[in-house]
């Protein structure tokens, strides 16, 4: 590598400069990704409100419980994918090809960030203790999944799924009701997240290919990963709009939320063309950050004022 710069224009997007093991460790779960699920996470919990008290306590753990979940998730995915990784340009400077973290030290991450979301869930109930090892396992054969299926983005979006119910579960202690509640929330942000994954995936198509790796774009085509992808995210509009009308408790507020959702994913889709990939970024972190704030903040507003 002739200079730094280059260094740095080898970087994938939202990597943090600077240097320091909390750096490394925070580029190797792409730290700021967390914005994406999170917000979703505490609309569980903000739904559930609505019928239970929410203590300051069960928030917390709800946010360390999911954050803990995430790193061990990545990470877990970095220590997999490490021999990949270090094959395709775009992925070669991740921390463990790239020798800045030792499989060891990953896996140690890994394992402390395990037994952390573990341990949240005993605290926050016991539904929440018994389902807690199924949710990890999900996570983690997630990272397998692109072997084999050109479905791995529906797997993650399931995965990234779980937060919303496992909040609305870590206060209610129960399913929702009535029951196609959360299955609707649940399959609102996992449509949304595979609809943005195959979008990311987009980058790779030509190195999955040649390496046997399965995606929807590797699978379909530039042409063909879109129009999945703008499906995906039709649907997941379409059940936030149907979680609307199943509690009645949310109105006029949480319709315009959904509204405003629909539009950002419109604008999502319009950044990323068949044959021009280069917003691809933007459309990836920018704007999904974006609406998973949006909707939170939306549905908050619409418990405390309406």
């Amino acid at each position: 590598m002739s200079s730094n710069a280059e260094v740095e224009r080898l970087h994938e997007g939202q990597h943090i400069t600077g240097g320091g093991r909390l750096v490394d460790y925070s580029n190797l779960v792409k730290l700021p990704h967390t914005l994406f699920a999170m917000p979703f996470a505490l609309v569980g919990a903000t739904l559930a409100s609505y019928r239970y008290a929410v203590t300051l306590k069960q928030v917390l753990l709800i946010l360390t419980a999911f954050a803990a979940a995430r790193f061990a998730a990545m990470g877990f995915n970095r220590i997999a994918d490490r021999a990949i990784d270090a094959k395709n340009p775009r992925t070669k400077m991740r921390e463990i090809p790239a020798g800045k973290l030792s499989v060891r030290q990953a896996t140690t991450s890994v394992v402390v960030a395990s037994v952390a979301f573990i341990l949240c869930a005993a605290l926050l109930n016991r539904i929440c203790l018994i389902l807690a090892p199924f949710a990890l396992g999900w996570v983690f054969f997630y990272s397998y999944t692109k072997r084999f299926t050109r479905w791995a983005h529906l797997v993650l979006g399931f995965a990234l799924a779980i937060a919303p119910v496992g909040a609305y579960l870590a206060v209610a202690g129960h399913w929702s009701r009535p029951p196609g509640a959360l299955l609707a929330l649940a399959g609102a942000v996992l449509c949304w997240v595979a609809g943005f994954d195959i979008l990311y995936s987009l980058q790779d198509i030509d190195f999955d290919r040649g390496e046997g790796l399965h995606s929807v774009p590797a699978a379909l085509g530039p042409r063909g990963a879109l129009a999945v992808s703008r499906v995906l995210h039709l649907l997941s509009a379409g059940m936030f709009a149907a979680l609307g009308f199943m509690l009645p408790q949310l109105g006029t507020l949480y319709l315009f939320g959904v509204a405003v959702i629909a539009v950002m994913l419109v604008y999502e889709q319009s950044l990323v063309r068949a044959d021009d990939f280069s917003r691809i970024d933007a459309a990836f972190f920018n704007v999904n950050g974006a609406i998973s704030v949006v909707f939170f903040l939306i549905v908050l507003a619409e418990r405390i004022f309406a």
